[in-house]
């Protein structure tokens, strides 16, 4: 199964529609969303083109291909609106042998881990900064940010396919690459 994932995409319609155009041309099965879905948040900018409603109705669209976990700019109200499941604070996912733990961030990060064994994998957005990083016991990924990325990095995603995780940029240019033993 071949899964694009993705973060705080924070109401650009803009950025949506390049998001969605990446996960036609990768052939992706699913798309994860890592949470921040339509509110830019009060620490934010406006995103190019924030139209909400806009990318409300882009992810209606696929809600069958959607797995997303709830980010600190999502709500009730969001929920109300989107076709999806979004209001868990995680979710899990098995790929050989290891636990992939998904989530924001906010809740759950490197200071404050979730329940993980030897090798499990941490995955959470929300610091808008991609990132791999090998602890002892545990693996921490980020995406990064669809719509705002943060500390000079790139507008991108994230593919995962047999065993490799593949960072992006929306161009589908590979920037970093992590394999899972």
């Amino acid at each position: 199964m071949k899964l694009l994932i993705a973060s705080d995409i924070h109401g650009s319609a803009y950025y949506c529609r390049k998001l969605l155009e990446a996960y036609e041309r990768e052939g992706a099965d699913k798309l994860i969303l890592l949470g921040d879905i339509l509110y830019h948040g009060p620490r934010n900018d406006l995103p190019k083109e924030y139209a909400p409603k806009e990318v409300l109705a882009m992810l209606n669209e696929r809600k069958e291909e959607i797995l997303c976990v709830r980010g600190n700019c999502d709500t009730e109200v969001d929920q109300m609106v989107l076709k999806f499941p979004i209001l868990a604070d995680y979710g899990f996912l098995y790929e050989q042998g290891h636990m992939i733990f998904l989530t924001h961030g906010h809740v759950f990060h490197e200071e404050h881990l979730p329940m993980l064994k030897k090798g499990d994998i941490l995955l959470h957005g929300h610091t808008h900064v991609p990132a791999c990083r090998v602890h002892e016991h545990y693996v921490y990924m980020n995406p990064g940010s669809v719509s705002i990325p943060k500390e000079g990095s790139r507008h991108g995603y994230m593919i995962y396919e047999e065993g490799v995780f593949a960072w992006k940029d929306l161009a589908g240019d590979i920037f970093q690459t992590h394999a899972i033993h």
